[in-house]
């Protein structure tokens, strides 16, 4: 490490170390809760912590930002090991999926993201939120008739959401009830702004809180009140290792047999979208709530996620991005580095390395509460009421993208929103691009920015309207761009214009469809042979 990279990394030492012990007791339920709702070994979770933390953090671009595995794709996780059958078989596409990104951060695919419109962006996360809290009830409850995780419920249609809800509260575990109810009721008031204010508070994160209350009434049920303790099957079961051999065989490796399965690839395509997605939104979340305003390259954090996946992948772990509750937990706490990520991603490693037996006394219920939490976070009211004052053409595409994700999966869901999305965008641009205003028998028609082909028709719409007897001035000072089906359909009007005596003036129309450089300025091509309104039009380089 050269010196340049030790000043960098140490000289927030002692704001980095606090900020990373603090992520990591967010993390830690977090990974484990993932892993709960993504039907995984509880393991996979922290594989996927350490790797976004010692991986993902070193090879990052980001000062701030903390990958380890996301909320936002159970689904897609779940889905995937019940398509394939094995979770090894899964892993190969978790590594596929890695390459996929590795390979999009070389062809330079970081700005891809500022073209989803952010309506189907956030309605996937919405129906992400509301698929958590679905799955996430009847582990909240102790809902054991069919318990072995969450494969027992499927997301078929909406009404199958339904059926786990309803028999979940047919076969309550009085214990899990208490534990999930105190746990949420915790991580709500540990939001509230009266909390938020005081500064011992602030630095205890609200999970590890419901985690150490679930601990100690399940410790003083068992002695007191039996009959209202946590089984051992609602509790947190992961591989205690008693050497660094034990440690080591824990790691479960892909099943290569399944390159040949076509449904592997599709699998990974899905989860490297849908991770690439996520972990671009969280980075532009993060640097907005960055003190210092520093700017993530974006290349290169696809580049260090498919490293992270990659890596993941090969030993077991579940699919990496960047998260943004993990990484808001780092801004709160002082974190000014990528070294408190890395400090994070060390203390999972050493606390399954050597306090395993201990994470075993973690309810699940406390980690269902958890992600009830966070669902709530991703489809809470307020969301619904932002898009309704936005107006239709941000309602639509957001309520479409929920319910077409909850009606088939998510990528399903958000092509079809993705579809609507831009239909409203197209929609937009073809009425306010081009206007049309009349005084009389004269016209004013105004290009305000930079038109297409698709606003070919709304020209041929607003020039029909020209009556004959009159003068028009068609203005394209303010568009730098003009498309040739455009200036080809005023050529056409300029044709027939003079048989119904309608005099036209153009104002800088010509030449903006073709750009010709020289040394001193960008020189506009010239049809002043053609017309006698043609004119050169010459713009300066930092203009264009």
């Amino acid at each position: 490490m050269t010196q340049q990279l030790r000043h960098h990394y140490f000289r927030h030492l002692k704001d980095d170390i606090p900020s990373g012990i603090v992520v990591f007791l967010v993390a830690l339920p977090l990974c484990l809760g993932v892993a709960l709702a993504s039907g995984a070994p509880m393991f996979a979770g922290l594989i996927a912590g350490m790797v976004g933390g010692l991986v993902v953090a070193w090879l990052s671009g980001s000062q701030l930002s903390v990958s380890g595995p996301a909320a936002g794709l159970t689904v897609i996780v779940f889905n995937a090991i019940e398509t394939l059958g094995s979770y090894q078989g899964f892993l190969v596409a978790v590594v596929l999926a890695g390459f996929m990104q590795l390979i999009a951060g070389f062809l330079k695919a970081g700005i891809v993201g500022a073209f989803f419109p952010s309506a189907v962006i956030k309605g996937m996360l919405a129906a992400i939120g509301l698929i958590l809290i679905i799955k996430q009830i009847p582990h909240a409850t102790g809902y054991s008739v069919l318990y072995g995780g969450p494969e027992a419920y499927r997301e078929e249609d909406v009404q199958e959401f339904l059926l786990p809800i309803y028999d979940a509260f047919n076969s309550i575990s009085h214990g899990v009830l208490v534990t999930s109810i105190v746990a949420l009721l915790i991580l709500i008031v540990w939001e509230k702004p009266w909390f938020k204010r005081q500064k011992i508070l602030k630095l205890i994160p609200g999970p590890l809180i419901a985690i150490v209350w679930g601990i100690l009434y399940n410790l003083s049920a068992e002695r007191w009140f039996p009959d209202w303790a946590v089984g051992s099957v609602h509790l947190v079961n992961i591989p205690v290792s008693n050497s660094v051999g034990e440690f080591l065989n824990n790691f479960i490796f892909p099943d290569y047999s399944y390159w040949t399965n076509p449904q592997v690839y599709i699998v990974a395509a899905t989860l490297a979208i849908v991770g690439s997605l996520e972990t671009l939104l969280s980075l532009e979340a993060v640097d907005k709530l960055d003190p210092l305003k520093r700017t993530s390259p974006t290349n290169r954090e696809l580049k260090a996620q498919g490293v992270g996946n990659i890596v993941s992948g090969l030993i077991g772990g579940l699919p990496i991005t960047a998260v943004i509750v993990r990484s808001s937990a780092n801004i709160n706490s002082g974190g000014k580095s990528p070294l408190s990520s890395i400090i994070h991603g060390l203390c999972i490693l050493l606390s399954v390395m050597f306090f395993s037996n201990y994470i075993n006394y973690f309810p699940l219920g406390c980690l269902s509460a958890i992600l009830l939490h966070t669902g709530y976070k991703l489809a809470k009211p307020a969301l619904f009421k932002e898009f309704y004052r936005k107006g239709w053409s941000q309602l639509l595409p957001f309520i479409i993208t929920i319910t077409a994700i909850l009606a088939s999966d998510l990528l399903i869901g958000m092509s079809v929103g993705i579809v609507f999305g831009l239909f409203f965008v197209i929609k937009a641009n073809y009425r306010d691009a081009i206007t049309l205003i009349q005084d009389d028998s004269s016209y004013v028609l105004t290009f305000h920015k930079d038109v297409s082909f698709l606003n070919k028709a709304l020209l041929r719409k607003l020039l029909a309207h020209v009556k004959p007897n009159s003068t028009l001035v068609i203005d394209a000072s303010k568009s730098h761009f003009i498309d040739h089906d455009i200036v080809e359909t005023i050529d056409d009007f300029l044709v027939t214009a003079p048989n119904h005596n309608i005099s036209v003036e153009v104002r800088d129309i010509y030449g903006k469809e073709r750009l010709v450089k020289n040394e001193e300025f960008i020189v506009l091509h010239d049809h002043h042979d053609e017309y006698p309104s043609g004119k050169k039009v010459l713009i300066q380089k930092n203009i264009v």
